[in-house]
């Protein structure tokens, strides 16, 4: 079975992920209405959330939050976009869907010599 993914970003994404801080951000990020008030500047979805209001919704640090949001943007999980002083951050729906189906392909496809 010739399997054609890309094990390295795959990899980078998965141990992104592999946090659950950085899970229920992402988590948080992909449907960001419900979760976050409505902002100053920039839309939620069109520009993402910015870090401060990320921050007060974890419960952490703002250091700490901006490097979950370091590990999330080097995987290519999520994007971020400066507006003033701030950092705001969306998913790279893209990304996740190419790796989402990376594996639902090879999950579904049968092991040669069976």
């Amino acid at each position: 079975m010739n399997i054609n993914i890309d094990v390295k970003s795959s990899a980078a994404a998965m141990a992104a992920l592999s946090s659950p801080a950085r899970l229920q951000i992402l988590l948080w990020l992909l449907d960001p209405r419900p979760h976050f008030p409505p902002q100053k500047d920039g839309d939620l979805v069109d520009d993402g959330v910015c870090v401060g209001f990320i921050t007060d919704k974890v419960g952490l640090t703002q250091p700490t939050v901006s490097s979950h949001m370091k590990k999330l943007s080097e995987a290519g999980l999520v994007t971020g976009k400066r507006i003033g002083n701030w950092m705001f951050y969306k998913p790279d729906r893209e990304r996740l869907a190419e790796l989402g189906m990376g594996l639902t392909t090879v999950s579904h496809k049968t092991p040669a010599g069976v």
